[in-house]
């Protein structure tokens, strides 16, 4: 579980190919596309995040990128690609729909300007006139009614493809407290069938053919219609901290604490420094510029620059992660800056996890609903670990009589039922520790065995070389299905490359999914295959990762057990581990052998 879950939209990061883009008016538009058009500069840490490992990738410039990119660097958490169920492609829509909220009727939108009714409240409200009142760029129309603003002192309505009335004015004309309070009575009126998406205040200064919009805007959204995590997370004690325009966007509902930022650059800072403090709960960060900046005013060169400066500060990001923290990776909807458009574009977005439960590569391919993103939230913070009810046996082995040192085992490809029901039946009268069987006969091993005995079985087995994802799974499932002990093979390239580390930390991660259940790990490192240093270095990382059994062999190997490997295996575990022989031992007089040099538990097909 999850002490705190970094969740970090990259506004308009879209990555295309959204099923119903047509439908929108945005066929072909991929904003990742776009992006790695400008030039083949690597993105190391979204690279390590997955990015270019999703479903998807069709587009001929991303496929160009990649084919001119030398090396990528592994992935190490989850990714895949969402799609947007709800009806809209824009900020507000896709926020509420990443916090669980779905949007099945579009906000209004305005392609001919607001009627008359909306232009006299404003000016009702405000006590200036209007011009404008069309769809345009944010760029465009301060550089096309700027002047006369300045002259007249009145307020530049306008709106875009997407569900916004936007109110723009230079700061020395309109101040900004009374136009930010223009816009919230503004917000207040437009409600019922003119319940647009976000009023927005679109402050700027400058002076003719030189206006610049600062980064003082302030949105005015729309009441979420329903509750969203946050206040979910906020109601069972959770702080719920906003970063960005995300207070904004949920009017305020659910969010314990609110941080402002002027920009992308100011938005990675603040994350960095929540980082650095402690709190249990969600924080929820938007990284405005790349659509304010770069989507909207289709810079590409400004869009790629901007996520290699998020891909730097991811580098700093995941260096200083803790133990129990989980950072998601996302967007809100597309803004692709290659096409003729400047508006929004409907895509599919990037879903980039890595963290506390997601620390093994894996492709979850493509989700429908942003709102799966909401429920790995709320899975990360507050689920519990459900432990089976596994059969409460004392298996301590008693030195009088061998038989309760021994894991009981059948592996063999071509075991029956019969085979099976026989050996249980076997292990039960002699008295044995377990039983040992292959994990498609684990649900019918523990029925017939009825509690009367533990079962163990293996994962990535005989071999090892399983990815670590497969490996978790098979555990999981097999301790589903009633197994009380699992045997693992390690990944034995792992340790002919020498990386122990990343040894250690498949056994721990196999470790923490089997304990999490209630059940222990035993780990196979196959020592027919290892030099001694190798089997020394085994038994530190073993100890290291909180697993309970070291194991000597798989019985597959071009060797068993020996007394010698025991004795050194025995003499360098640390902690509570224990070493289980197995390999070759089919008779008693073995079977002490490899007790008495060390063993606390013996793998036999023999009952000895």
């Amino acid at each position: 579980m999850a002490k705190r879950v970094f969740l970090v939209v990259l506004d308009s990061f879209g990555t295309g190919i959204a099923p119903d883009a047509a439908s929108f008016g945005d066929r072909g538009s991929n904003t990742l596309a776009a992006v790695l058009s400008d030039s083949y500069k690597p993105f190391p840490n979204m690279s390590r995040m997955g990015l270019f490992d999703i479903d998807g990738l069709y587009d001929a410039r991303i496929r160009d990128y990649l084919a001119n990119v030398e090396e990528m660097p592994p992935v190490m958490g989850s990714y895949g690609i969402v799609r947007e169920v709800s009806s809209g492609k824009d900020s507000t829509i896709g926020h509420w729909e990443i916090s669980g909220i779905m949007s099945a009727v579009p906000q209004p939108t305005y392609p001919d300007g607001f009627p008359d009714y909306v232009l006299d409240e404003i000016r009702k409200i405000s006590g200036r006139d209007i011009l404008c009142n069309k769809p345009y760029s944010g760029t465009e129309v301060i550089k096309d009614y700027g002047k006369e603003h300045m002259e007249t002192g009145a307020l530049i309505v306008y709106t875009s493809a997407d569900s916004v009335l936007q109110i723009a004015a230079h700061e020395d004309i309109v101040p900004l407290e009374e136009l930010y309070d223009i816009c919230a009575k503004t917000r207040a009126f437009m409600t019922g069938a003119d319940n647009v998406g976000r009023v927005i205040a679109r402050p700027f200064t400058g002076e003719e053919g030189n206006f610049t919009r600062t980064a003082r805007r302030h949105d005015f959204s729309a009441e979420p219609p329903s509750s969203s995590m946050m206040e979910i997370l906020k109601g069972y004690g959770f702080e719920t901290i906003s970063v960005g325009k995300i207070n904004d966007l949920f009017a305020g509902r659910g969010i314990t604490e609110s941080n402002p930022t002027s920009g992308n650059t100011d938005g990675i800072n603040k994350l960095l420094e929540m980082q650095g403090r402690d709190f249990t709960g969600l924080c929820f960060v938007n990284l405005v510029d790349f659509d304010m900046k770069y989507g909207h005013r289709n810079d590409i060169a400004g869009y790629a620059n901007a996520m290699h400066e998020w891909d730097d500060a991811l580098g700093i990001f995941l260096g200083k992660m803790q133990e129990d923290d989980l950072l998601i990776i996302t967007a809100d909807h597309g803004c692709d800056p290659s096409t003729p458009s400047t508006d929004h574009s409907r895509e599919t977005i990037p879903l980039l996890i890595y963290g506390e439960g997601y620390k093994v590569p894996h492709n979850m391919g493509e989700l429908i609903g942003f709102g799966n993103i909401a429920n790995i939230v709320l899975k990360a913070l507050m689920q519990r670990d459900l432990v089976r009810p596994l059969p409460d046996i004392d298996n301590t082995p008693d030195k009088r009589n061998i038989a309760s040192f021994v894991d009981l085992t059948n592996l063999k490809q071509f075991a029956t039922e019969e085979d099976i029901r026989s050996l249980i039946d076997k292990a039960i009268e002699s008295g044995c520790a377990s039983v040992c069987i292959p994990p498609s006969y684990v649900k019918f091993g523990s029925r017939y065995a009825r509690g009367r005995l533990k079962i163990c079985t293996v994962i990535g087995f005989p071999n090892g070389y399983s990815t670590t994802a497969v490996k978790i799974f098979e555990a999981c499932d097999a301790v589903d299905n009633g197994a009380s002990e699992i045997d693992m093979v390690i990944n034995l390239g792992f340790v002919k490359n020498l990386r122990f580390d990343l040894a250690q930390e498949e056994i721990k991660l196999i470790a923490e999914a089997v304990h999490a259940k209630g059940a222990i790990l035993k780990v196979i490192i196959e020592t027919c295959y290892l030099t001694e240093e190798e089997k020394i270095r085994m038994c530190e990382a073993v100890s290291l990762a909180g697993a309970d059994f070291i194991k000597t062999s798989t019985g597959f190997g071009t060797a068993g057990a020996t007394a010698q490997d025991v004795a050194l295996m025995a003499s360098h575990v640390t902690g509570d581990v224990k070493v289980k022989a197995a390999g070759g031992i089919r008779s008693a007089e073995a079977a002490k052998a490899m007790i008495d040099a060390g063993a606390s538990r013996i793998g036999s097909s023999s009952a000895l």
